[in-house]
């Protein structure tokens, strides 16, 4: 995985113009500064012509820039901006937020609170991987890590020897008298079974998404939940670099309205993913069977809802084989490039992507 590259400090004079961009700090916390920046160039590309979901195509760069104020050796306060520009529009950026947040960390606990970390930091080029939090694309469509990747609220991720988990909390939109207020929740983990280094792990997923509140009411009060266990299998074969096999047995629930019950729908699905990779390249499968999947967010090639609104009964079929390749790997630096098919019930569509990824870490001090 590329990681931020560090650099020699910068003069006095630059690293006091930046330090007048953050908060005033004592200066033993001052000294523990660093020049921070994440940038993400994506395109892609999606040719789907299919009941579900339609094609379309997004090239853009997003990308943070900030400084790291170390406060303690536990304790970082982070500072900065977030844009995202999509090329060909007219504005200068389709989304731009403020970035703050106070991160404290204890053994292989990690807290953050205000800007989330939403995009894996083991940044991939695989493209069914690469969503936010590494959510399973029925749960969570992938092309968010593009349109959608700041986010704000609560996180905890754990990184230990048998364990990793990411639980997040993020607020998306305020209550106000035009609209309700809108969150999405989720975690994402793995336990590993058996003794330290067995290649068998227990997986488990959830997510919703709520619109609410209190203080106003225009429109209805709904939820859209959804996920389950799963089983990760990570067999040790001499021909390929990592292989993984993974199946995961799901539910939804779908609350179009809470004032009218008879509206809500529970749905299934089991979805199962093979994959492998050797020499920097990774090929994978998927196979997706769904009855009643209705899940807000959620990739509609995956979902039961057809795009003129009714519901595809009984059972959903999807499938998609995918082959990527890092053609450019280097110390903060990646240029990936990825290919698939899909086939939506009787219809059969591909996609690509290309995306290069950049992360600097420049110490001030």
């Amino acid at each position: 995985m590329p990681r931020p590259r560090e650099r020699a400090p910068l003069t006095a004079g630059a690293g006091l113009a930046l330090l007048a961009l953050v908060p005033a700090l004592p200066a033993a916390a001052q000294q523990q500064a660093t020049l921070r920046a994440d940038v993400a160039i994506y395109g892609d590309n999606t040719e789907f012509f299919n009941p579900f979901r339609d094609g379309e195509t997004l090239l853009g760069a997003a990308g943070t820039a900030g400084v790291d104020l170390e406060l303690t050796d536990r304790a970082t306060l982070r500072a900065g901006l977030f844009l995202n520009h999509r090329y060909g529009s007219a504005r200068f950026a389709e989304r731009w937020r403020p970035v703050i947040s106070l991160t404290v960390e204890r053994g292989p606990s990690r807290f953050v609170f205000g800007t989330l970390d939403t995009v894996p930091h083991d940044f991939t080029a695989a493209p069914d991987l690469g969503g936010p939090h590494g959510l399973l694309p029925p749960l969570q469509v992938e092309t968010l890590a593009f349109t959608r990747p700041d986010e704000g609220g609560i996180q905890w991720q754990v990184a230990a020897d048998r364990m990793a988990q990411d639980a997040w909390i993020n607020w998306q939109r305020l209550n106000t008298s035009e609209h309700r207020e809108r969150f999405d929740a989720g975690v994402r983990g793995r336990l590993g079974l058996g003794t330290a280094g067995s290649p068998v792990a227990l997986g488990y997923q959830f997510h919703i998404v709520h619109e609410g509140g209190q203080l106003f009411g225009p429109g209805p009060v709904n939820d859209s939940l959804a996920g389950g266990p799963g089983l990760v299998v990570e067999p040790r074969l001499d021909w390929f670099d990592a292989m993984s096999i993974e199946t995961y047995l799901m539910w939804s629930k779908h609350v179009a309205d809470r004032a009218a019950p008879e509206l809500t729908e529970h749905g299934h699905g089991l979805f199962l993913r093979a994959a492998a990779a050797k020499g920097g390249w990774r090929g994978h499968a998927i196979f997706w069977s769904a009855c009643l999947w209705l899940k807000e967010e959620g990739d509609l090639n995956y979902g039961s809802r057809l795009q003129e609104g009714t519901v595809f009964r009984p059972t959903r079929h999807y499938g998609e084989v995918g082959l990527s390749k890092a053609f450019y790997e280097a110390d903060g630096v990646m240029l990936a490039g990825s290919l698939r098919l899909h086939r939506i019930e009787r219809h059969y569509n591909y996609s690509f992507r290309i995306l290069a990824h950049v992360g600097i870490a420049v110490p001030l001090l």
